[in-house]
């Protein structure tokens, strides 16, 4: 009897040892943002940032939403590393900088959740070719 359940034991064993496993490739880009990321609540963020100082009113553009930015010394920071790529005052500069989301306060905005810059990590030069403007109003 004994040498019964050590055999069926064995052999459940064997079966659960050899189950399929299926490997996902390895998304470097998301490595690469995750590698960023420290466990203090701050998110990495790829976009295009615009910044009107006579309105008074910053924006990141990423590939599927746009926020609001913070006014404070880390984004006149950002707008200090942006400048020398800006055409006109309208130009959008790609970016990548650590933030904190906050949601907006403010009834009338039309962002559901403003940024607040923590850390800058890349500034690039604009694509030429690209033909998307971002526009600020105060509407």
């Amino acid at each position: 009897m004994m040498k019964k359940l050590v055999i069926i034991l064995l052999a459940v064993i064997s079966f659960y040892s050899c189950k399929n496993e299926t490997k996902s490739e390895v998304n470097l880009e998301e490595n690469r943002a995750k590698s960023y990321d420290a466990n203090d609540g701050f998110i990495t963020m790829m976009g295009d940032f615009v910044y009107d100082a006579d309105k008074k009113a910053a924006v990141l553009q990423t590939s599927n939403e746009i926020y609001g930015v913070i006014i404070d010394e880390n984004l006149h920071q950002l707008n200090e590393k942006v400048e020398p790529f800006k055409t006109d005052q309208y130009t959008s500069v790609p970016v990548t900088i650590r933030v904190k989301r906050v949601e907006n306060g403010n009834e009338n905005s039309l962002w559901k959740y403003n940024l607040e810059v923590k850390e800058i990590l890349k500034v690039e030069a604009p694509d030429p070719n690209k033909e998307d403007v971002i526009k600020l109003s105060n509407q």
